[in-house]
This record gives structure tokens, sequence and C-alpha cells, in this order.
């Protein structure tokens, strides 16, 4: 049986058919507004290298920190996709690169909230929270309720979660339905080869569980072969293609709430990045495709919890930071440019000596699109965001 909090309107069964879509370390939550605009906010989970994302080239100081998993420079095989002569998108990011060239995306650097913790439980709290504190609510919530024209209460309404759990970015005063179909947290083949593993040598679980797995359709084959696959490479683009057609209905949801985990790139960076990289890029190639003549009136914040140091470490990888970049996409926004104060990365540039300074922050992004693209006026920005007078929006981020 689906669980579920409280019954379905048609839109809310729409928004059920894409949980099939939901695997691994991805989830969807999607809410309806009174706006045909549509706002589509990304939480890459792991904290997101900015620097390797949109990386410097120009800055004389990368190389010193970061020459051993640097990509390529502009033009050369693999190498990065040119900004226009300081920095270069990672060569992964094809179909953002399109965007981009389109003026359909734009990429704010040496960003960061208005926190500084390195933990990932507390500053994705915060981040979802839209404060330097943890809240019962999330921004995206409250931006439901500011809207002009939102009502109280009712399934047209209200926003819903699709999968067993409500993220925090959702929850809050707009009511929320929570919808996952029957199986929805079934564990993969993978996790059932490694029970049965673990048990291999027992004389009495061992072949017991081999046993069970055998009459429940699980071959050995089978979940070895699962274990190598990576998790929920297919995931993300399907989900985001599935929220692109809902967004486009003329009767659907206006606003979704995305999550791609993978991005805590401690060791064998230049490994382990370029894969969730490429989920990125095709999930957002899928939006667009999705959303068809809708991506005109579509805009996409991507952000992250905290960026990651600026010098590689021993095993190859980054650890924890503060500053990092934040991806503006869609027909919406006003792109085709790298908008940064760009601090610098000698010694003395960095954040305690080890982190890239933030110039800019998120809050002042957020607010820039939900002024301009949403129409919400200062009273409405200052409950999205509590605490917040120092975080003037962000002007030129939404196409007049």
């Amino acid at each position: 049986m689906a669980l579920l909090s409280r019954p379905l309107s048609r839109r809310h069964t729409l928004l059920g058919l894409a949980t099939c879509a939901s695997l691994g370390r991805t989830h969807l939550a999607m809410a309806a507004a009174p706006t045909e605009r549509r706002l589509v906010v990304v939480i890459l989970r792991g904290a997101l290298d900015g620097m390797a994302t949109v990386v410097p080239y120009g800055d004389p100081a990368l190389a010193g920190l970061r020459g051993a998993i640097l990509p390529p420079p502009p033009n050369q095989p693999d190498g990065l996709l040119d900004l226009g002569g300081f920095y270069g998108l990672h060569p992964a990011l094809t179909g953002l690169y399109e965007m981009y060239k389109a003026g359909q995306a734009t990429l704010v650097h040496a960003v960061a909230g208005c926190y500084r913790v390195r933990s990932h439980f507390e500053a994705q709290d915060y981040l979802e929270s839209g404060a330097d504190h943890r809240m019962t609510s999330g921004w995206l919530n409250r931006t439901v309720a500011g809207l002009p024209g939102a009502r109280s209460g009712g399934p047209e309404g209200d926003a819903v979660a699709i999968g067993v759990s409500v993220p925090l970015l959702l929850r809050g005063p707009a009511q929320v339905a929570n919808w996952a179909p029957h199986g929805f947290a079934q564990p993969d083949a993978a996790l059932y080869g490694r029970i049965a593993a673990l048990n291999a040598h027992d004389p009495v679980t061992g072949p017991a569980i081999a046993e069970g797995l055998r009459a429940r359709g699980f071959s050995a084959g089978m979940m070895a072969a699962d274990a190598e696959e990576p998790k929920g490479r297919n995931a993300f683009p399907a989900l985001a293609r599935a929220a692109g057609e809902m967004l486009r209905a003329p009767d659907g949801p206006r606003i979704a709430a995305l999550e791609l985990g993978g991005w805590d790139t401690h060791t064998a960076q230049v490994n382990r990045l370029p894969g969730p990289l490429r989920q990125l890029d095709a999930g957002m190639t899928a939006l667009k495709a999705a959303l068809g003549p809708a991506w005109a009136a579509t805009a996409v914040l991507v952000m992250t919890e905290f960026g990651r140091t600026a010098r590689v470490n021993g095993t190859g990888g980054t650890d924890h930071g503060t500053a990092t970049v934040a991806l503006l996409l869609g027909g919406a926004i006003a792109g085709g440019s790298v908008r940064a104060t760009w601090p610098g990365l000698r010694d003395r540039q960095l954040f305690e000596n080890r982190d890239l300074a933030p110039t800019a922050d998120l809050r002042s992004v957020a607010k820039g699109i939900l002024a301009a693209h949403l129409n919400l006026d200062a009273q409405a920005l200052a409950q999205v965001f509590p605490g917040s007078t120092d975080a003037e929006p962000m002007g030129g981020l939404i196409r007049a």
C-alpha cells in the first residue's frame, strides 16, 4: 500500500506517477502555486567542489593549489569548456555549456550560505531552512506560502513530497502531502548481495540466506552485477524528465525540488567527480527537453551546502570548505555570464588559509530569483529568509 498522508487531487495523483523514477540518492518533491512561472531547486548533497565545476584557470595561484586534479586547459583534448578567458566549465557539463552559450545559464561563483560550518548535517539544515540556525520549516515551503494569491489550504495550494519523507526545504506552513508507491523503499539487489556475502561462511545463516534469495529470483550473478553498477546512474535524469513533464502540464505543479548525492570527493576526485557531474548535466538537459515551451518560463537554482578546500589533499581529493558555485539555468534566466567578485587564491586571500573566500550570499541569489521571477515583495522575502536584511536580492538574474 502506498504511503499517503491525506487524499490526493487529480494533480497530486499525476505527481505520484513519477515516483517510480526515484532511485538511489535522488528525490523529487513538488508544489502547486498560483503562477504560470516555474521554479526548480536542485540540492547537491555532499558539497560540490565549485572550483572543479567552474574552474578559475585564469588565476595564477590555481596550479600551485590544484595542479594534480585540474582538467586540461580549453582547446585541449578533454579540456575545459571556456567561459570567456578566466573561467572554464568542467568538460562533463556539455549540456550546461550549450545552455550557457544560448544565454540560459548564469554561474554565480565564490558564493556561500550565511553560515560557516563544515558539517554536512548542520550545513544542509541551514541551507534548507534559509537561516543560520535550524528551523522547523524550509525556505521553499515559505515561498509557496508567500506567493501572491496563495491560499492557506486545500489540495490545489499544497506542496507534495514524493518519497518516504519530506525534506526540510519543503516543510512548513504550506500543507504537504507525502506520497510513495508500494515498494518505493525496497532495497536493491546489491544490498542483498552484501548480506549474503557477510553470511556466506556461517554454516547456518549462509545457506539459508542463499536459498531464500534464490527462491526470490536473485541469482549470484545478478547481485554481483548490480553491486558493480554505479548507484542511481540513470535515476536523476529520469526523475528530472518526469518533473519537467509534470511542470509542463497546464494543471500541473509549478514548483519542484530535486536532490542528487555523491559530491563528497575526499579521495580520488578526478575519477569520482565526473560521474555526478554527468548525472547533473543529463538531468538538466532532460528537464529542459521535457518542459518544452514551458522552459521559457522556468528558473532553476542548483545549490550545495558548502564548497571544498582550495588545496588538493594527500589522497587526490578535497575536504570540506566554504565558498562554491551556484548554477542558475532556464529560459527565464538572464544567462551567458559568470557572476563573481573573485577573491583570489593566494594564501592571504583564502578564507582561514584553506578555502575559497565567499564574496556573495546564497540568500541574495535566491532572493533575486524569488523577487524577479515569482514577484515576492520585500515583506515576503523577509519571511522566507528571516534575519537576512544584510542580504539584498541580487539583480539582473531574470530576463526582463
